[in-house]
């Protein structure tokens, strides 16, 4: 599957904050087209830090816009319904896919912060990391996750790959570095976003 980061801008790109979106002012000439234009972004990097695939974080954004297609004329707040919907439907989703699912990122890091600013900065991080490892050639992926997700050593990881000890931690330390620059790139310095 190939993995498309087109409609998934960089915050600065947008001229918006790496933590928190700007909340897009509402009044009677805001279009749901405009609405969809300023929040998709955020909105796909919350849902993809929330469920960590890209296709379902696709389907919740779509399924929330739809949804407020349908209540439009009742929604005071178009962003924080959309980013609730999200919240709502992804619990949903990882309730009805729990074996499907490799972790849990909102009740890990939501419950780690009491601020929801700084809890939807660290999963927008969270989600914007993971599409970027997405993107990465299948041998790096199975590096970081020997390395992060089996957390295996050194050693054990050289006997997976075939690749000498030296060479495996020559390539992580690489790989680190560039996630971490691409991550800085879009505006993005630490874990809370």
């Amino acid at each position: 599957m190939e993995t498309q980061t087109a409609s998934i801008r960089p915050l600065a790109e947008l001229g918006r904050s790496p933590v928190l979106p700007q909340r897009m002012p509402m009044d009677e000439k805001t279009t749901l087209r405009m609405v969809f234009e300023a929040e998709e972004s955020p909105l796909l990097r919350y849902a993809y830090g929330l469920v960590g695939q890209r296709e379902t974080a696709e389907d919740l954004v779509q399924e929330a816009f739809v949804r407020l297609h349908a209540h439009w004329d009742e929604v005071a707040n178009p962003r924080a319904w959309l980013f609730r919907t999200i919240h709502n439907l992804a619990l949903n989703h990882l309730r009805d896919h729990q074996r499907e699912t490799s972790f849990d990122t909102s009740q890990e890091w939501a419950s780690a912060s009491p601020d929801p600013e700084q809890a939807l900065g660290k999963l927008e991080a969270i989600g914007t990391l993971q599409l970027l490892i997405a993107e990465l050639p299948s041998e790096d992926r199975r590096l970081i996750r020997l390395k992060y997700h089996q957390h295996l050593k050194y050693d054990q990881i050289s006997q997976c790959t075939g690749l000498s000890v030296g060479n495996v931690g020559y390539k992580l330390h690489h790989l680190l570095k560039h996630l971490a620059d691409a991550l800085r790139h879009l505006g993005i310095d630490s874990a809370e976003g």
